[in-house]
């Protein structure tokens, strides 16, 4: 359904483009490998693992990448692209860097430093046969990138040297400096005897006698480009001789709408001149290249920017990849004071007659898709990747796309590393399913952890939700208009209290008062000195009614409290997630509270049994005599055994006094969450935390993508029938 488009919904309609049009460039996930799966025979399933640099051997059935952790390189079986398989591991005896490949070897650069002021390294050649070591050049030094050129003649190596950034606050120079290496290469072996050394000292206005290059990458022509990410330079070198051929500084940008305080709020009102400070670099043809503009020392400029080799600044994103970010629910606000969403990774791809430039966002863990015109690049499609994407590698002859995704968090519990594969179709973009429009101002309207859903009782499609206390100072009302493809989130209001964003709230659910109102229900923690309570809030988000637990409730209460609310006549009906030291094992409290007699009740509801972790409420929704409730564990990817949509009906359900025994609802499952959470072919997220049914009794599901932090980010909303 299109609508004539106002002045503030023009990133939602560009982001919404590529989803709403059928057509032959648009690229989907089609599968994701967990690196886990590599773990060599005997590891523990707990070992850290990492995907950095990845690369495709030459017939595309196979990717190699480098596990700084592990130390050293996996390998991974995509002949069926849809379902990859394991391809083994192999040691080096040190931190691999980076990875590249030719016809019949890989090259991969090993950090074997002993200190920051004793760099070592070396570079190691695996035959893909086989996989094992066939050769190994001592660089001098600490490698970073590697990149093999095209015809297959060198291999550069970016010596970093990289500093200490806790010495001195990271302050440049701290020396030995780094350098580029360039090695002939014989039938896909280093030629080690005949490295050459370029010095790239005496070039950069910023830090002169301690370059660090960070990135490398070949034109057709044998010209290298080569990024001095902390020096906020760019060099130029001819391979063959070694000579550099040009040089310039990588200049700023003018950054405008960002944010940029780490506060638990979006503020997009400031603006900010930046050092690009770019790390990832490729050619786009041999007169052009593209910088990823992350930023490490002082600077950071959040997009990308395409240069001519002769120093031209030919497009420069500014702000709009963060935009772009923004307006997903992908925004990091935990790095606004620092490089925002932190665009770190480039690919770029031919397919057929179109190029594509691939910019990977390492805190947003977002993938903007672009297509080269020669001038400013052609927007596509933002793309979902895994946590932290370190890089990625093209196949235009499968129409494949890859991403390695670096960050495992398997000591916090959370997702582990994977590498992502996408495919380039004529299918409809399946992400993002939710976006934002600007606000009335024009700012971008930012927006996450989306903990509860409710419906407008007299609009289909028009939807509201409430954001988590990872936003404990911006609690917000978003609407959301569900008759677009993707969802588009038109307003967001401040939930406030005496005209200010109110405090001590983590808002878990929300319904309609029937008065143009809503019931608020926030989840409480006593160690942070947030209540157990329920709020309403007025049309214009001022709370203007508090409803405290009562003393025979707190008596017992525990961290995970209140996480749904719904309106049944007089009574509101609230979840509560988990156990109360008052309950029995396996069954959590409905509470019932009435309006008109404030008596509080309470019956219970039966859990299913965890098989790992625990299993609680997320959600409590009124529709047709009956409540639907989210039962859910909190377990991700292949530990995900209960996201569930179960229904009681109200019919003879008698809340009891709190303090005596309570009755025990019956339940009926209604639909199994988990092949909704596995419809984009990532990795199961543990929170489906919002329900709603709209006025045509469409019901909708929401996920809470815990305000991107220690997560990938993703939002899954999606339409889950009538009800």
């Amino acid at each position: 359904m299109f609508r004539h488009p106002g002045k503030h919904t023009l990133i939602a309609l560009a982001l919404a483009s590529a989803a709403v049009t059928a057509q032959a460039d648009t690229f989907n996930r089609i599968a994701t490998f967990a690196n886990i799966h590599n773990l060599p025979a005997g590891s523990d399933v707990t070992t850290e693992t990492s995907a950095e640099i990845i690369a495709a051997t030459h017939d595309g059935n196979s990717l190699v990448y480098s596990d700084s952790p592990l130390g050293g390189i996996g390998f991974i079986d995509i002949k069926n692209a849809s379902k990859p398989k394991p391809g083994g591991f192999v040691s080096l005896n040190g931190e691999p860097t980076s990875v590249a490949v030719t016809t019949n070897t890989v090259l991969a650069g090993v950090n074997t430093s002993e200190s920051y002021t004793k760099p070592s390294g070396k570079l190691v050649s695996l035959t893909l046969t086989d996989h094992k070591i066939s050769q190994s050049c001592d660089l001098g030094g600490q490698p970073d990138s590697v990149a093999v050129s095209k015809d297959e003649k060198y291999v550069a190596v970016a010596i970093e040297n990289e500093r200490d950034e806790d010495l001195n606050d990271g302050a440049l120079p701290q020396l030995p400096a780094g350098f580029l290496t360039i090695f002939p290469l014989k039938n896909g072996q280093p030629m080690c005897d005949q490295m050459k050394k370029v010095e790239l000292t005496g070039l950069a206005a910023i830090g002169s006698e301690d370059p660090e290059p960070e990135f490398v990458d070949f034109n057709d022509n044998n010209e290298i480009v080569v990024t001095l990410q902390e020096n906020n330079h760019i060099v130029i070198v001819a391979a063959e001789s070694g000579k550099v051929i040009n040089h310039f500084s990588a200049g700023s940008a003018e950054l405008t709408m960002i944010d940029t305080k780490k506060d638990k709020a979006f503020d997009f009102s400031q603006t900010q001149t930046r050092l690009r400070e770019p790390d990832s670099v490729k050619w786009i043809d041999s007169d052009r290249f593209v910088t990823a503009n992350e930023g490490d020392f002082q600077g950071g400029s959040r997009g990308f920017t395409i240069f001519h080799k002769n120093g031209d600044v030919m497009y420069e994103s500014g702000s709009d990849f963060e935009h772009k970010v923004i307006a997903t629910g992908h925004y990091p606000d935990k790095r606004s004071g620092k490089k925002g969403n932190e665009p770190e990774g480039v690919a770029i791809g031919t397919f057929g007659d179109e190029t594509y430039i691939f910019i990977l966002s390492e805190r947003a863990s977002m993938i903007g898709v672009y297509r080269d015109t020669g001038k400013a690049p052609e927007f596509i499609q933002m793309l979902p990747s895994g946590i932290a994407p370190e890089s990625a590698v093209t196949i235009p002859s499968r129409n494949l796309l890859i991403s390695a995704n670096e960050k495992d968090l398997i000591k916090d519990k959370g997702p582990r590393a994977h590498v992502m594969i996408y495919e380039l179709s004529d299918k409809e973009a399946a992400y993002p399913q939710l976006i934002s429009q600007q606000n009335s101002e024009g700012m971008p309207i930012g927006w996450g952890a989306l903990s509860g859903l409710t419906a407008d009782p007299k609009t289909a499609g028009k939807l509201f939700a409430v954001n988590d206390s990872f936003y404990a100072n911006q609690p917000t009302i978003f609407t959301i208009d569900a008759t677009q493809k993707p969802a588009i989130i038109t307003q967001a209001m401040t939930v406030t209290r005496n005209g200010k964003p109110a405090k001590k709230l983590d808002l878990e659910g929300i319904s309609i008062d029937g008065e143009n109102g809503f019931w608020l229900a926030s989840e409480g923690n006593a160690k942070k000195e947030v209540p157990h309570a329920i709020y309403h809030v007025t049309p214009n988000g001022e709370i203007d009614k508090t409803i405290n637990f009562p003393a025979s409730l707190l008596t017992h209460q525990q961290r995970f409290g209140a996480e749904g609310i719904t309106q049944v006549g007089d009574t509101l009906w609230i979840a509560i997630q988990r156990e109360w030291s008052d309950d029995p094992k396996g069954r959590v409290k409905l509470l019932a509270y009435n309006l008109k007699t404030e008596q509080w009740g309470a019956v219970h509801y039966p859990l299913e049994k965890a098989t790992s972790g625990w299993v609680g409420l997320s959600e409590i929704t009124a529709y047709n005599g009956a409540l639907y409730i989210i039962e859910r564990d909190n377990q991700l990817d292949e530990n995900a055994t209960i996201k569930q949509l179960c229904k009681v009906n109200l019919a003879g359900l008698k809340p009891a006094p709190i303090g005596g025994k309570l009755p025990v609802v019956t339940k009926e499952q209604v639909r199994n969450f988990i092949p909704d959470l596995k419809s984009l072919n990532g990795y199961v997220t543990d929170k489906i935390e919002g329900f709603a049914i709209d006025a045509s009794g469409q019901a909708f599901a929401v996920t809470d993508n815990d305000g991107v932090d220690d997560s990938s980010g993703e939002t899954l909303f999606f339409a889950a029938g009538q009800l």
